[in-house]
């Protein structure tokens, strides 16, 4: 097959369910799979967001990829490597001391798959004329979020369902495990009879490249209100970043250790499948409302709707619900939080000048990264010392300063 007959149909979907897969399963799976398997809440919140580190600073090697080698390889690559490296972290599922190896299995996967990124996102944008790269902006965005259903859905509620069968959460994950490792396999055979070679993918400038990163960063911190910029950038989701981290901990332990005895395989439907529906509809259904109205009258209700369901939580912890009452209050929370990140998200695409608008973007969401990492680390150690009841209502008044400082941000009048 040349390249005039590769559309892109047969690769699109493809590359960014492969995009979206490993994301979610080393930084959400991971979270279910480690409290699953016994892992205490303090651990599994410092070392799980520790993960996502690759991804706030993956600007920084963003440009060797333009340097060494073609987008394509990097990608192939990266993608025969994430297969081994979930195949690595299914064999030490089945072992007794998993924790550290598959940890660090999955620290690897997460520098991969952050570089995985880089690559694809690259080679989308070389590989079609302008035109076709707008029409399928909506294909990728399918097929991302498909992936995270998958993940945090499918491979949840299938590793459930074999623990509940075998007896044994080690031997689950550890089918868990090779699911997306033989799908990166399979991925990388078919990607590399179907990806084009375009002219144009090949090694590029090396100083230049370099010269005008530097030049971007000197130019973001001079932007005007930079330090309210960076505080409201860090702390918009610190409360939602610690309720994340959470979550599924808290849904799944036993009553006598405050939480509400939810089984693996429902944590898969409830938060993995219905919830991340909620939170894909409330991410769409932000974006119209955003293209509507604008960010300046959006930002106060959008902030609100993604932090006042941190309440549900504190409901849920305080009284005894039956538990169809879990799918309309998770729905709900993840509904406001996609609504919150909509309007966070154009907020950022607003910053810096058009120059630099690329990497001024990357430095914005390398920093939201940070301010999802951080308050991560902290999640368990906070919720061990506080109590589940405690700590959702520490959450939630952990969102307040990052609201009181919407009055200080320049809000450009910008549409999604």
């Amino acid at each position: 097959m040349n390249d005039k007959q590769r559309t892109p149909w047969f690769y699109v979907p493809s590359l960014y369910f492969a995009e979206g897969l490993p994301y979610i399963i080393i930084n959400t799976v991971s979270v279910i799979m480690y409290k699953n398997l016994g892992i205490s809440n303090e651990r599994i919140g410092l070392w799980t967001s520790l993960l996502y580190l690759p991804w706030v600073l993956k600007m920084i090697w963003a440009p060797l990829l333009d340097i060494i080698g073609t987008k394509r390889r990097w990608l192939l690559s990266t993608q025969f490597l994430l297969g081994l490296v979930f195949m690595g972290a299914g064999v030490a599922a089945a072992g007794g001391n998993f924790f550290f190896p598959s940890l660090a299995l999955f620290a690897a996967g997460a520098f991969i798959s952050a570089t995985h990124d880089i690559s694809i996102d690259g080679f989308y944008m070389l590989a079609m004329p302008e035109k076709e790269q707008a029409f399928f902006v909506g294909i990728r965005v399918v097929a991302y979020r498909m992936a995270m259903i998958f993940g945090s859905g499918g491979l949840v509620y299938l590793s459930g369902q074999i623990a509940e069968k075998t007896g044994s959460a080690n031997l689950a994950w550890a089918a868990g495990m090779l699911v997306p490792a033989v799908l990166f396999l399979l991925m990388w055979v078919w990607h590399r009879f179907v990806l084009p070679h375009p002219a144009v993918d090949r090694p590029g400038v090396s100083a230049n490249r370099f010269q005008g990163f530097f030049d971007a960063i000197e130019d973001y911190f001079k932007q005007d209100k930079i330090l309210f910029i960076l505080f409201f950038i860090l702390l918009y989701r610190f409360g939602e970043a610690m309720l994340m981290k959470m979550a599924s901990p808290f849904l799944m332990d036993a009553a006598a250790r405050g939480g509400l005895g939810v089984s693996t395989s429902e944590i898969g439907i409830l938060y993995g499948t219905v919830g991340m529906l909620a939170l894909i509809t409330g991410g769409i259904f932000g974006g119209w409302i955003l293209s509507k109205y604008g960010l300046r009258k959006c930002i106060w209700p959008m902030s609100l709707a993604l932090n006042l369901p941190d309440l549900f939580y504190c409901l849920l912890a305080s009284v005894h619900l039956p538990a169809w009452a879990l799918y309309p209050l998770i729905a709900a929370e993840q509904f406001g939080a996609g609504l919150g990140f909509m309007a966070y998200t154009v907020f950022l695409m607003s910053l810096g000048s058009e120059k630099f608008k690329t990497s001024h973007f990357a430095i914005s969401t390398g920093l939201m990264g940070l301010g999802m990492m951080l308050p991560g680390m902290a999640s368990g150690y906070l919720q061990a010392m506080l109590g589940y009841k405690m700590f959702f209502y520490a959450v939630f008044l952990i969102t307040i300063p990052g609201m009181l400082l919407i009055p200080f941000i320049p809000i450009k009048q910008k549409t999604a």
